[in-house]
């Protein structure tokens, strides 16, 4: 555990996201693997049907991890009060709501996969295959859920390290069985599903034994797990947006994905692939955001507003300083990134052209993650919520609409940075008010109260 509530600001974000972000890069990693295998060894067709069914596997799970937000954020203001008995309620509510949730959603999952696909116009040579994976790995969506459950508590408790370890052995056994179950025994699509959800499984069940080993104030008890209708209260109310927010973003992943696959097979392997490439440069932004959540959450739990502003400002300057480096790496090796994943000359043009475009616009997709991460630790979710609705779907989805009918595929590709650009303006704007700071679940205490206190 950490304690984020003492000591230079820049420092203690840092050392705290970058675990978190060498994690991520980890699991990134393994889902890179994965295309580079199947579009390697099975065809880019396989490719698209991998592509397609995440913005799918999104839709069924992002409103859950949006409610595991408010639990994490609860967490860590509690931890920052030192209230460690509410800490232990709300770790079994939300393992509770984390597990009930996984058994509705491959059932849902699985019996609507086809009937989504058809909604989106999935071309007909790929929908078999995008099919049988989103089936095979919502099977194992338990897993899943497990463990992200478990790695939010202990970044709620300032422990980003030990996710980082296991996430690193769960990428290890991934990469090494999807290249067995493809590649020898020729279990093509398939392969990677299963691969995925074995890859989780163990991670899940390592995480759980470590934190009831290791930890003295909290643990998972599976078959003694307590539900708390109050703590489940604060979590939805904190969580709710953080919720519906993901939400949209996966509908909106999924409206995008509609308007590519009227462009045919190649465009959407493209996009597939690009797509990865892109998730994997934008790691700096989501992860550091993550980190500085967690740090508002403990210092305004530790009666410490003064310290949010710093943390923010320091935040946005380090990650703005990666979004350009990795803008000018993705430009100047789009050609050779894009290669790894297929051989097909079209498919690699098409995706080229799709990373110019957006890799352009990273410092404005990070400074709007960034800005987003101060409310969400303060427990101001509704209006990230709100922010990211108008830049989604009255901003991103209709502009890349319109411009797709004039300008083809880069239009679509446009339509990505002009949402970043008012998502980050009016998100910034509003950090400037100052609201948010009365989100918090821990009452602040007035500065010449709190000197006499």
């Amino acid at each position: 555990m950490i304690d984020l509530t003492n000591g230079k600001e820049s420092k203690l974000i840092f050392t705290f996201a970058l675990p978190m972000l060498l994690g991520n890069v980890f699991q990134q990693l393994y889902n890179i693997i994965d295309s580079i295998i199947v579009g390697n060894y099975i065809g880019k067709e396989a490719l698209g049907a991998i592509g397609a069914s995440f913005p799918v596997i999104f839709v069924l799970i992002s409103f859950i991890i949006g409610l595991a937000m408010g639990s994490t954020i609860i967490i860590s203001q509690y931890f920052g009060a030192r209230q460690y008995e509410n800490i232990q309620k709300t770790v079994d509510t939300m393992m509770i709501t984390l597990l009930g949730a996984s058994v509705l959603v491959t059932i849902v999952g699985f019996l609507l996969s086809g009937f989504i696909f058809n909604i989106l116009k999935l071309p007909k040579e790929i929908l078999p295959q995008a099919t049988l994976f989103l089936q095979i790995y919502l099977g194992g969506i338990v897993v899943f859920f497990g463990y992200n459950g478990v790695a939010a508590i202990l970044r709620g408790l300032g422990d980003s390290k030990t996710p980082l370890v296991f996430l690193i052995i769960s990428t290890i056994v991934n990469i090494i069985l999807v290249y067995v179950f493809v590649i020898f025994f020729h279990w093509g699509i398939a392969g990677a599903a299963i691969a995925t959800i074995i890859a989780q499984g163990g991670a899940f069940i390592t995480s759980v034994i470590y934190l009831n080993r290791t930890h003295e104030i909290i643990e998972i008890r599976l078959f003694k797990l307590q539900f708390d209708r109050e703590i489940f209260m604060k979590s939805v109310k904190i969580g709710l947006p953080s919720g519906l927010q993901q939400t949209f973003v996966a509908l909106g992943m999924m409206a995008l994905f509609r308007i590519v696959n009227e462009f045919g097979t190649d465009v959407v392997a493209a996009y597939s692939v690009a797509g990865r490439i892109d998730s994997f440069a934008m790691l700096p932004a989501m992860n550091f955001s993550a980190a500085l959540s967690t740090f508002v959450g403990q210092n305004l739990g530790a009666q410490k507003p003064e310290r949010v502003k710093k943390g923010f400002e320091s935040t946005l300057l380090m990650t703005s300083i990666v979004s350009i480096t990795v803008t000018l790496a993705v430009i100047l090796f789009s050609h050779q990134f894009m290669a790894m994943f297929t051989k097909d000359v079209n498919v690699i043009e098409l995706g080229q052209k799709y990373l110019i475009i957006v890799s352009s616009f990273y410092i404005l997709f990070t400074t709007m993650f960034i800005t987003a991460g101060v409310m969400r630790g303060a427990g101001d979710t509704l209006i990230p919520m709100l922010l990211t609705l108008v830049s989604l779907w009255v901003i991103r989805i209709p502009v890349s609409w319109m411009l797709s009918k004039n300008y083809g595929v880069e239009g679509i590709w446009w339509g990505i940075p002009i949402a970043w650009a008012v998502g980050a303006v009016f998100s910034y704007l509003y950090y400037k008010t100052g609201r948010w700071k009365k989100k918090s679940i821990i009452k602040q205490v007035e500065p010449e109260i709190q000197e006499v206190i």
